[in-house]
């Protein structure tokens, strides 16, 4: 039996394979393999930099940026009525605050009922012109006439049939009428200066009224504010009841349909970037599966610390270099802004590729990106007012073509713009 166990024994330890390897051995080939596979990933890191990587530059210091359009009132008063809330969407041009218009109403009518007194004592004037006119007419006709006397009087005056006395008595007639023809003329002279080279429509006297009118209809038609742009409604204060002033801000609309993002990289990021180069992005709000695509739009004029309220005190004695960050301005694409909507102050993802250089690093003059044009029809509708009143009050053989001038105001006030 011992002989047995001994000959198993000797027969285990001369197989070299039911034989357990030193430690040294496992420890050098672990070693191997930790090596293998570091050489393995810097080759594809680097394979990947030098293909792909060293053209990208991201940057997780992004955020959604968009305008913040202030409703404030250019007219004091006090609120009778708030027509729009937070979260609510409104429309360009909705009235969304109203002020109370009494005053303002009452000032409108006293500057139209002057407008129509204005329009009816110029056209006094015009009037007065073909009155000029006849009386000059007449004039001339009472100076022939005396001179006819005065003629025939001298023709018989050496028959003695007129005496002296007649014959002064026609000299002073003549001059009498040569007075008053004098006197129409100068007259006539003095109304065609208030007339000359102008119509009812255009006479200054109307036109300051006019102006009157247009001020009042602008105060009166302010004590409404409807939306400069459409867009969701934020930072609502204003309550009814209460008394307001020109330029308090009652609330922000905030159009989402025109937000961009603002991506703060490192100063040793922007040595390739260039305007127009292509982003991606992806909101944390969404995560990475939404992804946006956009462009780079422009760069800042400085620093986020050099526009601080605060900017740092570099010129100390324990200064410490911080690298800076600059601000890029990445337009998005409106499509997938409409599938995914994106609010103001949200955190995002921000990559660029670099490899186009085509563009510049500092942008075009640029034209006005925003306008609205709610307001001006106010001066619009006050125009196609004061055409109004204008007709109303005009003489009636002027009526027509005061009418005409009417509706052309009109028609040019509401014919649509091109865009």
């Amino acid at each position: 039996m011992s002989d047995t166990i001994n000959t198993v024994r000797t027969s285990a330890d001369a197989d070299p394979v039911l034989k357990a390897p030193p430690p040294a051995t496992k420890r050098k080939l672990l070693l191997t393999l930790l090596a293998a596979t570091v050489v393995v990933a810097g080759a594809t890191y680097g394979a990947y930099y030098v293909t792909v990587g060293q053209y990208h530059q991201s940057t997780d210091d992004a955020y959604v940026s968009g305008n913040l359009v202030q409703l404030t009132p250019q007219v004091s008063g006090t609120v009778v009525a708030v027509n729009a809330d937070d979260t609510q969407i409104v429309k360009q041009g909705a009235p969304l605050v109203t002020l109370d218009n009494a005053d303002a109403k009452i000032a409108l009518a006293d500057a139209e009922a002057a407008l129509g007194q204005t329009v009816r004592q110029v056209s006094g004037l015009y009037v007065n012109n073909d009155f000029y006119a006849a009386t000059i007419a007449q004039r001339e006709s009472d100076l022939a006439r005396a001179n006819d006397d005065l003629k025939r009087r001298l023709a018989i005056a050496e028959t003695g049939a007129v005496s002296g006395e007649d014959i002064a008595h026609a000299r002073d007639a003549v001059s009498s009428a040569q007075a008053a023809l004098d006197a129409a003329r100068q007259q006539a002279e003095a109304n065609h200066a208030l007339t000359d080279r102008t119509s009812i429509e255009e006479h200054p006297n109307v036109q300051a009224a006019a102006s009157k009118v247009r001020d009042a209809y602008l105060n009166y038609a302010r004590n409404t504010l409807p939306a400069p742009v459409t867009g969701y409604v934020a930072r609502r204060s204003v309550q009814v009841g209460q008394r307001v002033a020109p330029g308090t801000p009652l609330m922000a609309i905030v159009p989402l349909d025109g937000v961009w993002v603002d991506a703060n990289f490192k100063e040793g990021q922007l040595k390739h970037m260039r305007i127009g180069q292509p982003v991606t992005l992806c909101a944390d709000v969404y995560g990475s599966g939404v992804k946006y695509h956009g462009r780079v739009v422009g760069f800042s004029a400085g620093t986020g610390a050099a526009f601080a309220v605060l900017p740092a005190q570099n010129a100390t004695g324990n200064w410490i270099k911080v690298v800076q960050r600059l601000p890029a301005r990445i337009q998005l694409d409106q499509r997938e802004l409409e599938a995914h909507p994106l609010r103001i102050g949200l955190s995002m993802q921000v990559d660029v590729d670099t490899r186009e250089q085509s563009g510049a690093q500092l942008g075009a003059a640029a034209g006005t990106s925003y306008r609205t044009d709610v307001f001006a029809q106010y001066g619009a509708d006050a125009d196609v007012e004061i055409a109004r009143i204008i007709a109303r009050n005009m003489p009636a053989k002027r009526e027509m073509a005061a009418s005409t001038t009417q509706k052309n105001t009109a028609q040019k006030n509401t014919t649509p713009k091109a865009g």
